[in-house]
């Protein structure tokens, strides 16, 4: 590994290629917050698809494409005298450190459980008396993530279930209740109405809802574990897909327990 120094003189390395890129480059001169914005959020999934597939080589890639937006936001802001990268990073340590008072003040926490809920006490303090527990949640959060995020901060101030597994009778009811919708819905295979499509979706969401619960009283990540069987059933899929076209066979003229077949012998590989 590298030394601080040679960490100081890589990150100084960053700052002058950004200012060779923002003054000599037409397409970096024209970028905007508004124009890097959807490809900050690109960036960002790249790395998370590295993550799950804990490829580090493609990690540290990605994370160098992450920490150039974050460069590039900061020249751009510096150009009008707005914040520069000092700014970013003494706010953020500043932060840090109001956030961490068991590390730089006086109060203590002796494990991880204890420390998000003294993270949550504290980032009450920072804000008005306007804040509340989930005031700080994006909107723009995909939902599984936001569903993980809002229950968390609701534990860490004390709404939670004694014991994890009690959840478990919250998501056989919501099971129940989800079935007993669609059954009523669609007795005989009927298009349902609107009106039965809006209880089946409240009834689905609230499954979801439990089921999420489930993950974080189980300490995982329920987008990662969704995302890691969205991975395996491609890899599967693309499997029976090669295999019907070397048997010359296309996959809807394929039957049902052909493809099937094809799938247990996708998952013994």
């Amino acid at each position: 590994m590298h030394t601080r120094q040679e960490q100081l003189q890589a990150f100084d390395r960053l700052l002058t290629v950004m200012n060779d890129l923002r003054e000599k480059c037409p397409w970096d001169r024209k970028q905007t917050f508004e124009s890097l914005r959807q490809n900050t959020i690109e960036e960002a999934n790249e790395l998370s698809a590295a993550i799950i597939g804990q490829d580090m080589t493609e990690i540290s890639k990605e994370l160098g494409d992450v920490l150039l937006h974050i460069v590039f936001y900061a020249k751009i802001a510096s150009e009008t005298d707005r914040f520069d990268i000092a700014d970013v990073c003494n706010r953020l340590c500043d932060k840090l450190i109001f956030r961490h008072p068991h590390v730089y003040g006086e109060q203590a926490a002796a494990n991880a459980e204890e420390v998000s809920k003294l993270w949550e006490q504290v980032k009450l303090k920072e804000k008005d008396g306007n804040h509340t527990v989930l005031g700080g949640i994006p909107d723009s959060l995909p939902a599984l993530v936001k569903a993980y995020r809002i229950q968390d901060k609701a534990a860490n101030v004390g709404f939670d279930w004694e014991k994890k597994e009690d959840v478990w009778d919250k998501v056989k009811e919501e099971i129940g209740e989800f079935e007993t919708e669609a059954l009523a819905a669609v007795p005989q295979g009927e298009n349902p109405s609107e009106e039965q499509k809006q209880r089946m979706e409240s009834e689905l969401g609230d499954l979801l809802f439990a089921l999420v619960n489930v993950a974080r009283l189980y300490k995982l990540k329920p987008d990662n574990a969704l995302e890691k069987t969205n991975q395996k059933f491609i890899r599967r899929f693309n499997y029976i897909e090669q295999q019907a076209k070397e048997k010359g066979t296309p996959l809807n003229e394929m039957s049902l327990d052909q493809m099937e077949e094809l799938w247990q012998e996708a998952k013994r590989q």
